[in-house]
């Protein structure tokens, strides 16, 4: 009994239970190592706050990158991105999700990382917004605004795509719902008037 309960089940936050673990390593390498960077540099490099922000700001782009165009797909089979109509230039968001209700379906770890990661990085960042305007470090309050936008951006658009996907496959099930209950009385009325 003790050997089953300290077996990893799907969906626990052990990264060897993922469908896609390099993905996932990479996905929360990029979301962490942004802000130890920034840890990093408040405490060692305050000195040469250049140097802490352009390192910062490229972690920060390619998580931004990574997770809205490889992680979102493989981790949770969502993508979205942002067109702008060149006639009149207005822009909308424009969200897919992968069908992963067949076989394999989606792996409930992978999920859990990514929800997980999702919001609670933007979260760790408003705090330290909070410490650096509490210790009058306005300089520094920059680039954790920047990396608020990027981070709440993100979480966001693949909220609103995760509820765009939800919505989706309930109209669908409803459709074939309703195409079957349409062939079953088609099928009795044709009967009927044999």
């Amino acid at each position: 009994m003790d050997d089953q309960a300290r077996q990893p089940r799907q969906g626990d936050l052990s990264w060897r239970l993922s469908s896609h673990p390099i993905t996932l390593l990479f996905f929360l390498g990029f979301r962490i190592s942004s802000l130890f960077m920034y840890l990093f540099g408040i405490w060692l490099l305050s000195k040469n706050f250049v140097l802490c922000f352009i390192i910062v700001m490229l972690l920060l782009a390619a998580d931004f990158y990574y997770l809205k165009n490889i992680a979102g797909r493989r981790l949770v089979g969502l993508r979205w991105w942002n067109e702008v109509d060149t006639s009149t230039g207005d822009s909308h968001w424009v969200f897919e999700s992968q069908d992963r209700s067949g076989e394999g379906g989606q792996n409930a770890t992978d999920k859990r990382f990514f929800w997980l990661a999702l919001y609670v990085q933007p979260a760790l960042w408003v705090g330290l917004a909070v410490f650096a305007i509490v210790k009058f470090e306005f300089i520094w309050l920059s680039l954790v605004a920047i990396a608020l936008v990027l981070t709440i951006t993100n979480t966001v658009a693949f909220s609103r795509c995760d509820k765009f996907s939800q919505a989706s496959n309930l109209a669908s099930s409803a459709m074939y719902s309703g195409g079957l209950a349409r062939s079953i009385a088609g099928g009795m009325f044709s009967r009927l008037f044999r």
